[in-house]
């Protein structure tokens, strides 16, 4: 006679996963990517704004030094500053503007004209934007006199240059730039994709003439820079 074994139910640490077991689960790993998605979001969108943010400073600094050597053409925009003299002193503390760039001495860009492109390979044009990350506007502060007023006396004389750099995608309509009182240029942090009205860096940096044989004076200098207490530019 033929016995039949029993069959044994298996312990409930066999058993494995239930429905609702594995239901809440899921409802857990839901949870916990939604609390970190935020952080993560704003983690990538702060090392691409610093990203960009440091490719457009290493484009103004191509431009400065590609203006210095003559391998890029000077600007052909010019604020004109009166000549510091000992009855008309310039200084930091009471012609801050004169210093630094602003609405008045460099007016927001309406469009693409007359503005220099920083390419994707590196280089820069002021024309065929095409294929560019920034926008660069760039434009000279000088001093001038009554007998020097023509563009290669003024070069010879040196000049302040004042920089913007935009990003490709800005929109010329609605492009900001700062005030005396309100800064605007981009943050490295950003829990979005940025302004991309605003400026990513402005700054200024003095240029002296490239000639070695007609060499800024010190008097050029001073009447730009400024002058000392109750002293002339002589």
């Amino acid at each position: 006679m033929i016995q039949r074994k029993q069959q044994q139910s298996p312990s409930s640490d066999d058993s494995g996963f239930t429905i609702i077991e594995s239901l809440v689960a899921i409802l857990v790993v839901g949870i916990l990517l939604t609390a970190i998605a935020p952080v993560i979001f704003l983690s990538t969108a702060t090392r691409v704004q610093s990203r960009r943010v440091e490719l457009a400073t290493q484009a103004a600094k191509t431009y400065i030094e590609g203006i210095r050597t003559g391998l890029i053409t000077t600007p052909s925009t010019v604020t004109v500053l009166d000549v510091a003299t000992q009855d008309s002193p310039r200084s930091v503390a009471n012609n801050p503007g004169d210093y630094l760039i602003n609405l008045t001495n460099m007016p927001v860009p309406t469009s693409a004209t007359g503005l220099y492109c920083f390419k994707k390979d590196g280089t820069i044009s002021d024309s065929n934007c095409t294929d560019n990350l920034f926008y660069i506007q760039a434009r000279r502060i000088s001093v001038t006199t009554a007998a020097e007023t023509d563009t290669n006396k003024l070069l010879l004389a040196g000049y302040r240059l004042g920089i913007r750099v935009y990003r490709s995608d800005v929109n010329f309509a609605q492009a900001t730039a700062s005030t005396s009182s309100n800064k605007k240029t981009q943050t490295a942090v950003t829990g979005g994709l940025g302004d991309r009205q605003a400026p990513l860096i402005e700054m200024t940096t003095d240029i002296t003439s490239t000639n070695r044989f007609t060499p800024t004076t010190f008097t050029a200098l001073c009447q730009r820079l400024g002058v000392a207490t109750n002293k002339n530019c002589d």
